[in-house]
């Protein structure tokens, strides 16, 4: 018999999930830094500050770094559904294609477009029409991941569309309406949010290395309170959208939500797991330590209604589609499903305690810097706290925190992506796709094991340019500005029209 753990579905299955994963470490950055910059930008355009032009470039260079590596395994993800998924494409194609062809024509280009505009337009441009730019840059992530994540949200609740019973095509009848479902729609506000508040965590990382050892201190001071305020904002958000998302799941994939929760028995009131360990194979937990009715609350708004359990939405779903899709199991893989739904919660609202707790910190002037003497060019309430023995204590352990939850959304993130896509098996497009109908059926296991090695290979030698790239440029600090940077052009073109443009990074 062969070995499952090495049928070309399995080894596809995972290749796609390591692409994909490795893929959205670096979209959430873009999107949230690019809007970021553009705000920094904006704040040096109104008040003619130095420190908000200083962080402008200090963040740009981070940003450009991180979207040109995301546009090189980006353009390896799409690999895919022509190496292993095959069959998946020949029968979505039609529609699946519509979004993604308007990501590529529409919102890449239109993107590309102005991020060349910004980087090459620092002496040829206005300093309101090169702020422009970058607004635009933000338009055009924002708008990318959208029609993007209208196509996933098709594969996760299919409308808009009919089979061709002459080719067995899915075929786009209702473009509209797969670009405005209720599911595109809450996916595509839980995804931004969740960027954003990855970028805020990132930005504070950065400030609390240089705070510490006090460098740079009005750029990294300014960058920190940005960063705090959209941690807490976009965290608090992610909680809100995060509801909602999940509620429209309970209504279009229960088995989902059963699993996300370990819930083999159909109850009223329902509780929410905190903790469950079970034997799968017999359908039950042994260990469970839950909170009674808070899962009746997240999917009906109330604490008494039921929630159908595993046992019987399978049960359900056998006699809907009975043994003709040729699936055996209708389940995911419960422990993945159940452990990713906790470790994303978990990592995603760590990030957001952190954020309010360094945002209280600033208010309360509990500065988040070691104490310094005070010098002709310090700004001398830099160095005081109400409490002096209070202040340096929390100094201490915030950096450490800081510093750490860097990572702690980028870990939210993939471990959401993972539940929303093992958490649909054995469905490709659900309830009308099995996974197993979705691959290419002439590629074999070596074939898919080969491929998924050199990926690995390769986006590893991606990861240790990408982080070499960004602590080299981290460690530098915002670059000293000169007298072209502190004095733009008034036209376009500025005064020497026929200089060549200068590449700023």
């Amino acid at each position: 018999m062969e070995d499952l753990a090495l049928a070309p579905e399995t080894l596809a299955r995972w290749q796609f999930g390591v692409t994909t994963v490795y893929h959205f470490l670096f979209v959430p950055l873009t999107i949230s830094l690019a809007s970021l910059v553009a705000g920094l930008e904006t704040a040096w355009v109104r008040t003619g500050k130095e420190k908000y032009l200083q962080a402008t470039k200090f963040w740009g260079k981070l940003f450009l770094i991180n979207i040109a590596l995301g546009v090189v395994t980006g353009i390896f993800q799409e690999f895919q559904f022509g190496m292993n998924w095959s069959d998946y494409s020949r029968f979505v194609g039609d529609v699946f294609g519509a979004p993604l062809a308007l990501e590529a024509l529409i919102a890449f280009f239109f993107e590309s477009t102005f991020i060349g505009l910004w980087i090459f337009g620092w002496d040829k441009l206005p300093k309101r029409i090169h702020v422009a730019c970058m607004w635009m840059v933000a338009l055009g992530t924002i708008l990318s991941a959208y029609f993007i994540l209208a196509a996933n949200s098709w594969m996760q609740h299919p409308v808009g569309y009919r089979v061709n019973p002459d080719n067995g095509r899915a075929e786009l009848t209702d473009f509209l309406r797969v670009l405005t479902q209720n599911t595109a729609l809450a996916q595509f506000a839980h995804t931004m949010v969740a960027a954003f508040l990855t970028g805020a965590a990132f930005m504070v990382g950065v400030a609390a290395y240089h705070l510490i050892r006090k460098q740079h201190l009005p750029v990294m001071r300014a960058s920190l309170r940005l960063g705090l305020i959209t941690m807490v904002i976009a965290g608090a958000l992610t909680a809100v959208s995060g509801d909602r998302l999940g509620k429209i799941m309970y209504d279009q994939q229960p088995m989902k939500m059963a699993a996300a929760e370990a819930l083999w028995e159909t109850q009223g009131p329902a509780p929410f797991s905190l903790f469950a360990y079970g034997d799968v194979d017999a359908g039950h937990n042994e260990v469970a330590v839950e909170i009674p009715g808070l899962l009746s609350f997240l999917a009906h708004d109330n604490f008494s209604e039921s929630v159908p359990g595993i046992n019987d939405t399978e049960k359900a779903l056998r006699e809907k589609y009975g043994d003709t899709l040729d699936i055996t199991d209708y389940r995911p893989n419960i422990p993945v499903a159940y452990w990713s739904f906790r470790w994303m919660i978990g990592f995603g609202m760590s990030s957001f305690a952190l954020g309010a707790a360094g945002l209280y910190l600033t208010r309360r002037r509990l500065w988040l810097a070691p104490r310094l003497r005070t010098t002709a060019d310090q700004v001398p309430r830099l160095a005081l706290t109400r409490d002096r023995e209070l202040g340096p204590a929390l100094t201490r352990w915030y950096w450490r925190l800081a510093l750490l939850t860097m990572g702690f959304p980028l870990i939210a993130n993939a471990w959401g992506w993972i539940f929303t896509e093992t958490g649909r098996q054995p469905w490709a497009v659900y309830g009308v796709l099995p996974t197993s109908a979705a691959v290419s059926p002439g590629v074999s296991q070596g074939e898919v094991l080969t491929s998924m090695l050199v990926f690995i290979a390769l986006y590893a030698a991606l990861a240790v340019i990408e982080v070499k790239l960004l602590c080299k440029y981290i460690k530098a600090g915002p670059p000293e500005l000169t007298d072209s940077d502190l004095n733009p052009p008034t036209r376009i073109g500025g005064d020497d029209a026929d200089r060549p443009m200068a590449f700023s990074y």
